[in-house]
C-alpha cells in the first residue's frame, strides 16, 4: 500500500477495512527493527486480557554496537500530547479501531493522532513493560525538538492536532467555552504595583546578571524584586546580601523551610506581604530583553483584564547570542481554544505573569518542574490569559540548566508528571461540565 502522508485519515481508513484479522500492527520508522513471532503473540495476549484497543511495549535500542533499555511510559487520561512516544510497534484491535471510522473529520496529519484518540475513550491503551522487540538507531542529532509545534513551518500540522483534540475533549465532556470571569484590579490595596520574582539556589554565576535586568526596569509604577533564596551553597548568598543592602527594591528571603521547590519558592514570594498587585517571572538564569519588559507586561493586564500574561523568548547560549530556533511565541494560541489547546502542548510560554489574588488561590505544587504549567491550566479554566507575541526574555542554554541534557529516565518522569497534571486538570474541567448540565437540566425541570 503507497500513501502520500503516513498520518493521514485516509490511509488509516484503508487499513483497518481491509484488515481481514481481530487485530492489525503499525510498525513505524526508518530504523531496522527486529521483532520475533513470540512477541507478536504477546502484543495480541495482552488485549484479550486487558481488552486494550491499543498496545505498546518497551524495547531494545542498539547503537554503535551498545544495546540499552528504552522504556517508554504508562498512557493516562491527560495523556494527549501528540508527541507522545509509543515506540515503533503498536497493536491495534480491529473493533476498537472501528468506532473510528464514524469519523467525518478528514485530516493529513492527524489521523493517526485521532484515531488512538478516539480508541482510549472506551479501550484501554496499554504498555506492556517488556523489551519485545529491537530498534537499530542511528546518532540522534542534536535540535530543540520540543520546539518543533511552534516551528510557522509547522502550522497546518498543529491546526489538524488542535482540531481533533478539541473534537477528543467535546466527546469525553472535558471542553470549556471561553472564560468570562471579569477581573476587578482595585479591589485589592497593594504597595507595589507589580513583584518581579526569582527563585534561585546556586546560580553565582547568573544571579547579578537576572537582578540588575529587573532592576533596571523604567516603569511608571512602582515596583520590587523578590528573590526566594532556596539555602544556596555557593556565593549566590552572599551577593544577594550585599546588593540587597544597597538597593531597597531588592527584597532577598530565605525560606525557613528546606524542601522547596520552584513551585513551593514561588509561594513563599506571593504570600508575602510586599508581593505586589501582579507577580511576574523571572528564571535566575534569564534576562528581560530590555528595560520596558516590566510596563509591557502590566500594560497588557489591563488592557485584556486578563489574569495570567504570557510573553515571547528567544533562545541564547551564555553569552547570549541568539541560537536555533530562535524566538518561541507560541502564536498556535487563540483566546477561542488556546486554554483547551494548552491540554495538548507541553508548555504555555515565557515569562509568565499572575494577578496575585488569583495566584494566591490557585498556588503552584511544590515541585521544580511543571509548576507554572499547572497554574495556568488551573487558572485558564475561569479567566482569560493575556498573550505578548513579541520577544520580551533571554533564556539561557547551558550546562547549569535543570532541563539541560535530560536523561531519557529523567524525560520520562517529566512527561508522566504532567500527562498527570493534564489528567487532574480534565477531570476538574469534566466536573464543570457536570455542574453546568446539571444546572440546565434543574432550570428545564422548574420551566416544566
Amino acid at each position: 500500500m503507497s500513501t502520500d502522508s503516513f498520518s493521514s485519515t485516509r490511509l488509516f481508513r484503508r487499513i483497518i477495512n481491509e484488515s481481514q484479522s481481530n487485530y492489525f500492527f503499525l510498525i513505524s520508522g526508518r530504523e531496522e527493527i527486529n521483532i520475533g513471532s513470540e512477541s507478536l503473540f504477546k502484543f495480541i495476549k495482552i488485549s484479550e486480557e486487558t481488552g486494550a484497543g491499543f498496545v505498546y511495549s518497551d524495547y531494545y535500542e542498539t547503537q554503535q554496537n551498545e544495546k540499552f533499555v528504552h522504556p517508554l511510559i504508562n498512557y493516562q487520561l491527560g495523556s494527549l500530547r501528540d508527541d507522545f512516544d509509543f515506540g515503533n510497534v503498536i497493536l491495534f484491535r480491529k473493533n476498537a479501531a472501528e468506532v473510528w471510522l464514524d469519523y467525518n473529520d478528514e485530516y493529513n496529519y492527524a489521523g493517526l493522532y485521532s484515531l488512538r484518540l478516539s480508541i482510549s475513550v472506551n479501550h484501554p491503551l496499554f504498555r506492556i513493560q517488556e523489551c519485545l522487540y529491537t530498534v537499530s538507531k542511528q546518532i540522534e542529532q542534536n535540535g530543540e525538538k520540543q520546539f518543533e509545534y511552534v516551528d510557522p513551518k509547522n502550522r497546518e500540522v498543529q491546526i489538524e492536532m488542535e482540531k481533533a483534540v478539541t473534537n477528543h475533549l467535546k466527546q469525553i465532556g472535558a471542553f470549556l467555552k471561553p472564560a468570562q470571569r471579569n477581573i476587578n484590579f482595585t479591589d485589592n490595596e497593594f504597595k507595589y504595583e507589580a513583584s518581579v520574582i526569582i527563585p534561585v539556589k546556586n546560580r553565582g554565576k547568573t544571579i547579578m546578571n537576572a537582578v540588575v535586568s529587573a532592576l533596571q526596569q523604567k516603569t511608571d509604577f512602582d515596583f520590587n524584586v523578590i528573590v526566594i533564596d532556596n539555602h544556596s551553597t555557593d556565593e549566590t548568598t552572599d551577593l544577594l546580601k550585599i546588593l540587597s543592602e544597597k538597593e531597597s527594591r531588592l527584597l532577598h528571603l530565605i525560606p525557613r523551610r528546606n524542601n522547596l521547590g520552584i513551585g513551593g519558592c514561588w509561594n513563599e514570594a506571593i504570600s508575602n506581604e510586599s508581593c505586589g498587585r501582579f507577580s511576574v517571572q523571572l528564571d535566575s538564569d534569564d534576562l528581560y530583553k530590555d528595560e520596558n519588559t516590566l510596563q509591557k507586561i502590566i500594560d497588557k493586564f489591563y488592557e485584556e483584564k486578563c489574569a495570567m500574561v504570557i510573553g515571547s523568548y528567544e533562545l541564547t547560549d551564555f553569552e547570549m547570542n541568539i541560537i536555533p530556533p530562535g524566538l518561541i511565541c507560541h502564536k498556535e494560541w487563540t483566546n477561542e481554544n488556546g486554554h483547551n489547546n494548552a491540554l495538548r502542548i507541553n508548555g504555555l510560554g515565557a515569562p509568565r505573569a499572575f494577578f496575585t489574588p488569583v495566584i494566591r488561590k490557585v498556588k503552584f505544587p511544590n515541585v521544580n518542574y511543571g509548576e507554572d504549567y499547572a497554574a495556568g491550566l488551573a487558572i485558564s479554566r475561569e479567566y482569560r490569559l493575556g498573550r505578548i507575541y513579541e520577544s520580551l526574555y533571554l533564556c539561557r542554554r547551558w550546562d547549569g540548566n535543570t532541563d539541560a541534557n535530560l536523561s531519557l529516565e529523567k524525560e520520562n518522569l517529566n512527561n508522566i508528571y504532567k500527562d498527570g497534571l493534564r489528567t487532574t486538570e480534565m477531570i476538574e474541567r469534566q466536573k464543570i461540565n457536570m455542574k453546568l448540565n446539571n444546572s440546565a437540566n434543574g432550570l428545564q425541570d422548574n420551566i416544566r
